[in-house]
């Protein structure tokens, strides 16, 4: 398998996990010329907005922590562009990040917020 095909094997293992929390996906892999969301689900009143991230172990750090500023900054971006594509607006929004290390799915709501981007 290559990166992207695992990639999106993890995605939907987290799209799963999500479903089985309440939440329900609206899409899977957003892509703009700002970047790429890896899922956007709807959790209560909340637009989420979730970056998934995979590691076989822990040699190269928690998968949660590859989640730096540079990351949050490039999906706040494009969570941006998708709100106003499609005319969203007040709608509450959280970036939440979920870290599948081996078999084992960490969720974090609300990872990060606007204000600790800048």
């Amino acid at each position: 398998m290559n990166q992207r095909e695992i990639g999106s094997k993890y995605e939907h293992i987290a799209g799963r996990y999500l479903e089985q929390k309440g939440y329900r996906i609206l899409e899977y892999n957003y892509h703009c010329r700002r970047g790429e969301i890896d899922l956007i689900a709807q959790d209560g009143e909340y637009l989420v907005f979730c970056e998934v991230k995979y590691r076989r172990g822990r040699m190269t750090g928690s998968p949660v922590e590859a989640v730096d500023v540079y990351k949050q900054r490039k999906l706040w971006k494009t969570a941006e562009y998708y709100l106003l594509r499609h005319r969203l607006y007040n709608v509450p929004c959280r970036f939440d990040v979920i870290g599948i290390e081996d078999s084992k799915i960490t969720l974090i709501k609300n990872a990060f917020e606007e204000n600790s981007l800048f």
